[in-house]
């Protein structure tokens, strides 16, 4: 669990108290404090320890209705879902977002002020259905999922965007670690784009990072042989884990961990393939911009999903780097086969593809922590470390995913249960 200096902690303790002080102002006649604590940001920052969080007005359904009228966007149809977040994740878009240079601030999606965070973990607080629709959840209903301004203590948004747990072997601190915003692009790319089979190898660039441990995952799941790239010696031992056999404890023939940051890298995923008479890897799934090295080492005909470009590294602290130029008559002798995969704007145009992903998703995910396995770097005991997190995130430090944990999930379920009485509301008697 992540601590903290004796002169932070002091200062969170004088931060909590005028939190608490205001709160108590705050407070409505049945005793329900009307303010959250939230990654809040007014302005874009300059340095990620500026990152603070502070207490906004807790979210109602009026006035999340209000807010979108007020940016003149249509209000989502179907129900409404107050959620009481009990663990968020950390990703890079959060560094991007709060610099403000993703395309999504430029686009004004994400314009100040704005509240931080795009995947979390939660309880149902209640559920607004005026039209009285067929909803699939219920105040006390543990869930996941993405949505914005996920860093917080509060959150409505549509049940659209909210999944129930997919067995009750999963919890809700395991869920925000798989993030609904993250494996779901990884299983995406490998299982809808790129049509990973097994026996096939592939190669995962960043394959300790967020997407790319559940890349490792999600491939051995599917049967198929798979090459990590790493860029430093620790996240190096980190996938080595992932891939080593649990009963003998060698890694199998044919699959290996490279560090990339080393001249000529593909030809050491090329000596790895040869171990099973392969001349390169079938698939690679990039989400560095490493796309020209890894023609070397790809197979006639294979294929290269592009995910993301982290070596693309601006996040408003440094120079950003100009994104890779493919010469193209390598793609053609290869015959390569390159596709992108944006996992937001397949869900957008074409949904009925992103409902069939997730249900392979979901029978991946049922068995439980078992094939698929959570991969957390430190879990962070509330949002007062949330800058830690981020600064840890940009110094490279972090495999697989920051949590952070908002509350306790049964100190959450306390507070649904408490709200829901003194709604007249039932929370169902199996929780």
């Amino acid at each position: 669990m992540a601590g903290g200096s004796k002169s932070f902690n002091t200062n969170r303790v004088v931060c909590n108290a005028a939190g608490d002080a205001k709160r108590a102002e705050m407070t409505t006649p049945g005793g329900t404090s009307q303010m959250m604590q939230a990654i809040f940001l007014k302005d874009h920052v300059k340095r990620l320890i500026d990152i603070q969080p502070t207490y906004i007005s807790r979210p109602t359904f009026e006035s999340y209705l209000a807010s979108l009228r007020k940016k003149k966007r249509p209000a989502p149809s179907g129900p409404l879902l107050h959620v009481k977040i009990t663990h968020t994740a950390i990703n890079h878009v959060d560094l991007l977002y709060a610099h403000g240079v993703h395309q999504n601030n430029k686009s004004g999606l994400f314009v100040p002020p704005f509240t931080l965070g795009l995947e979390f973990s939660g309880i149902v607080a209640a559920v607004h259905n005026p039209e009285n629709e067929a909803c699939r959840f219920s105040p006390g209903d543990k869930v996941w999922g993405g949505s914005m301004g996920t860093h917080a203590e509060e959150l409505i948004t549509p049940a659209s965007d909210l999944h129930h747990l997919p067995s009750p072997l999963w919890s809700l601190h395991d869920m925000a670690a798989i993030g609904a915003g993250t494996f779901p692009v990884s299983y995406g790319a490998l299982t809808t784009i790129a049509g990973l089979k097994a026996g096939e190898t592939i190669l995962v660039h960043a394959a300790a990072g967020g997407l790319g441990v559940y890349a490792v995952e999600i491939a051995r799941a599917l049967g198929a042989k798979v090459i990590g790239t790493v860029g430093s010696q620790h996240k190096l031992s980190v996938v080595e884990g992932l891939l080593r056999d649990p009963q003998t404890g060698h890694i199998p023939k044919g699959e290996g961990v490279i560090n990339y940051s080393k001249d000529g890298w593909e030809k050491d995923v090329v000596e790895l393939c040869k171990q099973t008479g392969k001349d390169g890897v079938d698939v690679v799934y990039d989400t560095v911009g490493l796309v020209q090295k890894s023609i070397r080492c790809t197979t006639f005909n294979g294929r290269i999903v592009v995910v993301g470009f982290a070596a693309r590294t601006g996040t408003g602290a440094e120079a950003v780097e100009a994104l890779e130029k493919i010469p193209v008559n390598r793609v053609l002798l290869k015959q390569i086969k390159l596709l992108g995969y944006r996992y937001g704007e397949t869900s957008r145009r074409l949904p009925d593809e992103t409902v069939k992903m997730w249900q392979g998703l979901y029978q991946l995910l049922s068995q439980g922590p078992t094939v698929i396995k959570p991969v957390v770097y430190k879990t962070y005991k509330g949002l007062d470390h949330a800058n830690e997190a981020m600064e840890a995130l940009h110094r490279r430090q972090v495999f697989g995913k920051a949590v952070i944990e908002v509350c306790n999930e049964d100190e959450a379920l306390q507070e649904v249960m408490q709200r829901s009485k003194q709604a007249g509301t039932a929370v169902p008697a199996r929780l």
